[in-house]
Order: C-alpha cells, then sequence, then structure tokens
C-alpha cells in the first residue's frame, strides 16, 4: 500500500508511541527508552542501543540493531502496530524481530503485536 505522507506520518507516529509504551511497561528495569522527535532510542543496561526512526521520503521505518544491523520496514495493511511494518529484505516483521531481540537481550520474555 503507498501511503501519502500525513497518513505514513500518523502510523508510524502510532508505532513508534505503542513500542515505546510496551517495550516500557515490560522491560523497564533491563532498559532505557525515549522516544523524542519521531526517535525511538533503546539503550540496554547490559550495552547495545536500538535505533527506530521514520523515514518520511521513503514512507519507512528505519532500525538500526547492535544485533542484526540496519532494517527498512515498509507499511503493510492488516492487525496490530508493528506488526504492520514489514522488512525490505527478508519479508520479518518490526514486532518478530524487536521481540526476538529484546527478548535476548534482556532474558525477559517480549510480545509485541
Amino acid at each position: 500500500m503507498s501511503l501519502d505522507e500525513p497518513s505514513f506520518v500518523r502510523l508510524a507516529d502510532e508505532t513508534l508511541k505503542y513500542l515505546l509504551a510496551t517495550i516500557e511497561d515490560a522491560l523497564a528495569d533491563d532498559l532505557d527508552i525515549d522516544l523524542e522527535g519521531g526517535i525511538l532510542t533503546i539503550r540496554l543496561e547490559a550495552g547495545g542501543i536500538y535505533v527506530i526512526n521514520k523515514q518520511a521520503p521513503n514512507r519507512q521505518i528505519w532500525l538500526a540493531s547492535p544485533a542484526s544491523g540496519a532494517w527498512h520496514f515498509d507499511y503493510r495493511e492488516g492487525p496490530g502496530k508493528a506488526a504492520r511494518w514489514i522488512a525490505t529484505k527478508g519479508g520479518g516483521r518490526l514486532s518478530d524481530l524487536l521481540s526476538r531481540e529484546l527478548s535476548a537481550a534482556t532474558e525477559t520474555p517480549l510480545a509485541l503485536d
């Protein structure tokens, strides 16, 4: 689905706010998380920084992961918030990738939609 800019901004902002609230609720003891200026930063207590931000010109959400590197995600219609964002390489979902990596890094199960 091709998004116009206002729709992209709304959907990306909803996703970043959802990730902030959900990750903070589940893993607050194991990380520091902040959302400012459309950039979600997750600093793991054990080391490593995740950066998730919206890229309006490309209509994508980008992820920089200390575990798996750089990822770009396109929007697809579907349920959930983070689950709608699908990787341009390999087709995986943003929600699955973050759940898996943050669960492993903190040794605490994390479920994202």
